[in-house]
């Protein structure tokens, strides 16, 4: 006969897969949606497809628009990437091994930028760098997403420089190290897990970003979100769902090539 933990060992067993499926299909079945109407036949963005063709991945791939805007973003956020990796390092580094008067203060300006409404730090953005004569210009939109990203890239480096065993580096002080190789060979190696969570998480932001490209962004410089938002404003056929299926196609990109190198276990955590 079971008993009471064996059925309450049962139920939460069965709800927790229960839970975990709903999820999973909640994050997949759009993406699944967008993918089976990028091979639509028709002229119309509708799911189920009707036929199947490649006609709207040829579309893209010949739309020059599209190829500008993507290259951009990709380039875009990944030297926003190396700048916010930098900086969040560094201010990490500081907060965590550093106290001083301003250091609460220090960590929740940069932790600001998740609090502030991005429409209203994107008005705020473009009359600062329509000041400094920065507005329109690729500078302005680095400095602005670098300025998204550091939150993120800050928080999480904080996680992981807080998890170092600091013996390690005290050791190799101890044996005639000087503070900057010990860095480098000591907690970096050690911090790298965290350096490629953060370094995702700061790509992944920069190239979904919409508001604050669409505020700063000029006609040299839009980004693939701001041409897809632009696109559907004046079209409704299949190409829409086909550029997304490359942005899904990039992100899966990154996610295999962190498992390559590091495996995406030892970035999330076991």
């Amino acid at each position: 006969m079971m008993s009471q933990f064996d059925l309450s060992d049962k139920v939460l067993r069965y709800g927790g897969l229960a839970v975990r499926g709903f999820v999973y299909s909640m994050m997949l079945t759009p993406a699944v949606i967008v993918i089976g109407a990028s091979f639509n036949s028709g002229e119309l963005l509708k799911f189920p497809p009707q036929g199947f063709s490649f006609r709207w991945y040829a579309q893209v791939w010949q739309n020059q628009q599209f190829m500008v805007a993507l290259w951009t973003s990709v380039y875009l956020a990944t030297f926003a990437t190396v700048v916010s990796l930098l900086l969040g390092f560094a201010s990490a580094f500081v907060l965590d091994r550093f106290k001083f008067p301003l250091s609460s203060m220090f960590s929740s300006l940069l932790l600001s930028p998740i609090i502030i409404p991005m429409v209203v730090l994107g008005l705020a953005l473009l009359q600062l760098f329509s000041w400094l004569g920065l507005s329109q210009s690729f500078t302005g939109l680095l400095l602005s997403h670098v300025l998204i990203m550091l939150p993120y890239v800050v928080r999480t480096l904080s996680t992981g420089i807080g998890l170092i065993n600091k013996t390690l580096e005290e050791a190799a002080l101890n044996l005639g190290a000087s503070p900057l190789r010990t860095t480098m060979r000591v907690s970096l190696p050690l911090l790298m897990p965290s350096l490629v969570a953060a370094a995702v998480f700061a790509f992944v932001t920069s190239f979904g970003n919409v508001t604050l490209s669409v505020f700063l962004a000029s006609t040299s410089t839009i980004t693939l979100p701001v041409q897809i938002f632009a696109f559907v404003e004046s079209s409704y056929d299949p190409t829409v769902a086909a550029v997304s299926s490359v942005v899904i196609a990039v992100t899966l990109g990154v996610i295999l090539m962190i498992e390559k190198l590091v495996g995406v276990s030892q970035v999330i955590g076991r």
